[in-house]
């Protein structure tokens, strides 16, 4: 007897090795992606403008990076005594003007960068719901608390969510032609948009990335929301608000993540790396016994062979964390 029904998660034709490098944009769930690779030491950036939701500002912002784009006063506003970006998440907010500007701008000279050297954009799309301000028509990528009067809210039509990624990805081609895209759409429930109004987002995401991926040998598709919401479809997967994705699901759609869009010579490695970072987070009681010593300098020889082994892992952490013991 069957409790789930099957679902196929084909493999990347090229899938993602330890020497890539991995930029992951979009949606919080980005997020659950991107710090398992950075914990298993994958070269990654993860949001450089912060969390965005709609494929308009994802666009909006991976062109930026392609064009090398540095902000300006004039993109800055006040509010609540903060001053922010229209186009960033709040956690570039800050009191000081000045120090506003250098973060955004300090973030968006490392993903220009990192832009032109990696090999894998993942993007995962939340929603198609987009705000305008009404005072100037400009798209918003965070709302900043703002007043709700302020905003325009309008669902975006699937042709114009399709033209502003094929754009943006057409974009970052051009400074990096190998460039290969993951999509994925994320599970997460936009709740307060309301049920239908929330499904209806979800099916014109899902609708444009795979007119995206069939025109495109370039993009790719990851069924992370199809695994979340027709497999794991009991509440039982979800957190106290039954709306985010619980450990349970988020730890499966990572299993198939692996499994789908990982080299399969990754994998090895990727056990050995967990073993060292396990190791760096152990606490001892009495640091100054023999024993622990030994641990730190049994750690210390696991952490230098490994990097030996394979010269492109970033092990720095660890190696100086571990030598405290030899």
């Amino acid at each position: 007897m069957r409790f789930q029904l099957p679902i196929t998660f084909p493999k990347l034709p090229q899938p993602i090795h330890y020497t890539n490098k991995v930029l992951l944009m979009g949606s919080c769930f980005t997020e659950h992606i991107s710090d398992r690779l950075s914990a298993y030491r994958f070269q990654t950036l993860q949001n450089p403008h912060g969390i965005l939701f709609n494929p308009m500002s994802v666009a909006n912002s991976l062109s930026s990076y392609a064009a090398s784009k540095s902000y300006t006063d004039e993109d800055l506003f006040l509010l609540n005594e903060l001053w922010g970006s229209w186009s960033h998440h709040t956690r570039f907010s800050h009191i000081l003007k000045e120090e506003a500007l250098r973060s955004i701008n300090a973030a968006q000279q490392e993903a220009s960068t990192f832009l032109k050297e990696c090999n894998w954009v993942v993007i995962t799309l939340g929603s198609a719901f987009q705000y305008f301000l009404k005072e100037s028509g400009m798209p918003v990528s965070n709302n900043h608390r703002a007043p709700a009067a302020w905003f325009d809210k309008r669902l975006l039509e699937i042709a114009a969510i399709y033209e502003a990624l094929s754009t943006a990805l057409d974009t970052a081609q051009a400074v990096n032609p190998g460039l290969q895209f993951l999509f994925t759409i994320s599970p997460v429930r936009h709740i307060r948009d309301g049920v239908t109004e929330n499904n209806r987002s979800k099916a014109r995401l899902i609708e444009t990335v795979h007119a995206l991926c069939n025109t495109r040998k370039d993009s790719h598709y990851f069924p992370a929301y199809e695994l979340v919401i027709d497999v794991l479809r009991d509440y039982r997967f979800y957190d106290i608000d039954l709306v985010h994705p619980n450990y349970a699901a988020t730890e499966t759609v990572w299993e198939a993540f692996v499994d789908s869009c990982l080299a399969a010579e990754a994998v090895p490695i990727m056990e050995q790396v967990a073993d060292i970072v396990t190791a760096m987070k152990h606490r001892p009681r009495f640091p100054d016994t023999e024993a622990h010593k030994q641990f730190l300098k049994v750690y210390a020889e696991k952490t230098a062979a490994l990097g030996a082994a394979y010269p492109f892992l970033n092990l720095a952490a660890e190696a100086n964390y571990f030598s405290k013991g030899r």
